[in-house]
């Protein structure tokens, strides 16, 4: 499997890659646009995403199989034909979700038991109901099922948690081979991920990475991070277990984050990364650029004619003023949040590009120092 994955370039333990897949080959160090549902919000198509430079689309199992069912996205050919996306697709397991819903689950070694968020019913979801929705996706690259103990978790909570999700990750294998060799399967080259937990404590984090290893998977994310812990801890639990995941895979930080944690993530040895944050920040106005976040409902910026970005070609800042897009804020109309999605997004996207010429040039250490004093000083 590791044959998927083509170390270019290393810069101390930052990583630039190429990684290939049944639906395309990508670059790496790479940002992962968060589709939930098969969308992003934010009134943003697949055209749209192909305009911006993303290289993955992001669904989440739980909520796909909740509405409008896995089993009928399996009937119009899967998740890529559905949402009409033929680049690669990553599925999270829906481990999140289940988890996060603290008061409507109950774990055992089975799976979980849980009440759907939109009406109520029960469902059971453990490691081969987890891949047997995955594999009716269709998707390019599905997670394990997992559980991510909150990271202030007490020790003797996260130590059998974890060793319950070694346990479902072997479950999770064994099912997916088993799925993958099935005639009537949609994606027959189906790969799966697995996921470090351990909440803050590196002892049990470095085992896991350490037994997980063995599996020997095309490749492994770092999950349960950016869930209550200061930056710090993020990062130093990276330092930590990054080196004891196999370094000819790719390694994914799941959930993270803005683009300093990204940043600070590929200096780390992370290739891929997924977050909400610039979706879920441009609905509301507020924009990215590389020198820090503005919020573009802010009345400074009635009569601004500048784009949101100087030099972006983003198409936000291709054709619009900061006066019109908060205007459209302002009236309520739903372009301002569409323009500012699209302008977050690619601004990610191309962020990552930064990183991977920097990586290529050698010069990635500088270009972080450059990056984050230009963030720090702020945006005008």
């Amino acid at each position: 499997m590791s044959n998927n994955y083509k170390l270019l370039k290393t810069e101390g333990r930052a990583k630039r890659a190429e990684f290939t897949t049944v639906h395309g080959t990508v670059q790496t160090p790479l940002f992962m646009n968060v589709g939930t549902v098969g969308a992003i919000k934010g009134a943003v198509s697949t055209e749209d995403l192909e305009n911006i430079g993303c290289q993955v689309e992001l669904s989440n199992t739980y909520h796909l199989h909740v509405r409008p069912g896995d089993k009928l996205i399996k009937d119009f050919g899967g998740l890529h034909k559905f949402m009409v996306w033929d680049k690669p697709i990553l599925t999270d397991s829906g481990g999140f979700q289940v988890f996060s819903l603290a008061g409507l689950r109950k774990i055992k070694e089975e799976g979980v038991t849980f009440h759907s968020h939109v009406d109520g019913r029960i469902i059971f979801m453990g490691p081969e109901e987890s891949m047997q929705i995955q594999s009716n996706l269709g998707s390019t690259i599905a997670m394990a099922f997992d559980e991510c103990p909150p990271s202030k978790a007490e020790k003797s909570y996260v130590q059998p948690s974890v060793d319950r999700t070694t346990r479902w990750l072997e479950r999770c294998k064994k099912e997916m081979d088993r799925l993958n060799s099935l005639e009537d399967t949609i994606n027959k080259d189906q790969m799966l991920f697995g996921i470090n937990q351990g909440a803050v404590f590196p002892d049990i984090r470095i085992e896991h990475a350490k037994r997980i290893s063995e599996f020997d998977l095309p490749g492994y994310a770092v999950g349960g991070l950016a869930v209550g812990e200061t930056h710090e801890e993020m990062y130093h639990i990276l330092e930590e277990v990054v080196p004891y995941l196999p370094q000819n895979k790719p390694t994914y930080l799941m959930g993270v984050g803005t683009p300093a944690n990204i940043l600070e993530g590929v200096d780390r040895g992370i290739d891929f990364f997924d977050c909400v944050y610039p979706a879920r920040n441009g609905r509301h106005g507020h924009v990215y650029t590389k020198f820090g976040k503005i919020n573009i409902k802010n009345a400074k910026y009635a009569n601004d004619d500048r784009p949101i970005e100087e030099g972006c070609q983003c198409p936000a800042c291709k054709r619009y003023s900061r006066a019109y897009i908060r205007h459209l804020h302002v009236a309520g109309e739903m372009l301002g949040l569409r323009l500012c999605v699209l302008h977050n997004l690619y601004y990610y996207n191309h962020l990552m590009e930064d990183i991977r010429n920097a990586l290529d040039e050698g010069r990635f250490a500088e270009f972080k120092k450059n990056a984050l004093a230009q963030m720090e000083a702020g945006a005008d």
